[in-house]
């Protein structure tokens, strides 16, 4: 596969990315790590399923256990900070410090073996994330320092979240189908702390089931292993860059679904991440 046909398809997961606020949304009132583990169960099921049919088991067993433990802290890791810096911070602040990611993806990609970090990608990062705190921050906000303990979950979420997408490159050599051991291994630990720590509370009706199913075949599921390929084998930093299209295009989906009100937050949001994207890939 060529960088520029594993970078599209790394961004696949972006796209997937976007649904995840709206389909969240539709699977109210099931607490966080219950939806957790119902999705990680559903994306880590198809995948063995995957991984069965196109006979790859085998090459499941050759790989490190080191490697589990890794991809499995990660996807858990990230999750589990990121649910947790919500319940003790403003959504929008928190959510602001958490998608940090993308800029650090940029920044610690200049450390891998074969890359190099460019002006151009600096500044895209720059423009992504500005556009980025425009939408998450509807253009307003502040920090408070009673929140202080959500604001350093989720500044550790986005430490997380980059260090196991750059990380991963140094994997190269672990299958992509690896990722369904990292979802199922993630699901356990979810059930696990869910009976622990969390009331039940099922997905409700139709449109609950409906939004819980589509959470683990496409943003908590399709999206983990299509990121795999790009992070992999892609273009790592215009990967990093675009990724700010993910709040973006979920505000977007947002409005469209009627659960949002347009503003000119999106309007700016729109104008500064396109204009990140195109300084990084023309870097690039």
């Amino acid at each position: 596969m060529t960088r520029t046909k594993a970078t599209a398809v790394g961004f696949v997961a972006v796209l997937l990315w976007a649904l995840l606020a709206l389909l969240t949304v539709g699977s109210a009132p099931t607490p966080p790590l219950l939806l957790n583990a119902i999705c990680f169960t559903i994306g880590g099921t198809l995948g063995l399923i995957w991984t069965m049919r196109t006979g790859g088991l085998g090459q499941l067993r050759e790989v490190s256990w080191k490697v589990y433990a890794f991809g499995s802290v990660g996807l858990f890791g990230y999750h589990a900070l990121y649910f947790s810096a919500l319940r003790l911070a403003p959504a929008a602040e928190a959510g602001l410090i958490a998608y940090l990611w993308p800029l650090l993806i940029v920044l610690f990609s200049g450390l891998l073996p074969g890359e190099r970090l460019r002006p151009g990608h600096m500044v895209g990062a720059v423009l992504g994330f500005a556009g980025a705190a425009a939408i998450i921050t509807g253009g307003s906000g502040g920090f408070q320092l009673a929140f202080l303990p959500g604001y350093i979950l989720a500044l550790l979420c986005a430490l997380t979240w980059s260090g196991y997408s750059v990380l991963s490159r140094l994997l190269g050599s672990a299958p992509t189908s690896s990722v369904a051991v990292f979802c199922v291994i993630t699901a356990i630990a979810s059930w696990g702390l869910h009976f622990a720590v969390e009331e039940t509370v099922w997905p409700q009706g139709t449109l609950g089931w409906v939004s819980t199913l589509l959470l683990g075949l496409g943003p908590v599921g399709l999206a983990f292993y299509v990121w795999d390929i790009g992070v992999k084998q892609g273009d790592i930093q215009m990967l990093g860059t675009s990724s700010y299209a993910a709040p973006l295009l979920s505000t977007l989906v947002l409005v469209l679904a009627g659960v949002a009100e347009p503003s000119w937050a999106l309007a700016l949001s729109a104008a500064l991440i396109t204009a990140g994207a195109a300084i990084a890939a023309k870097s690039g």
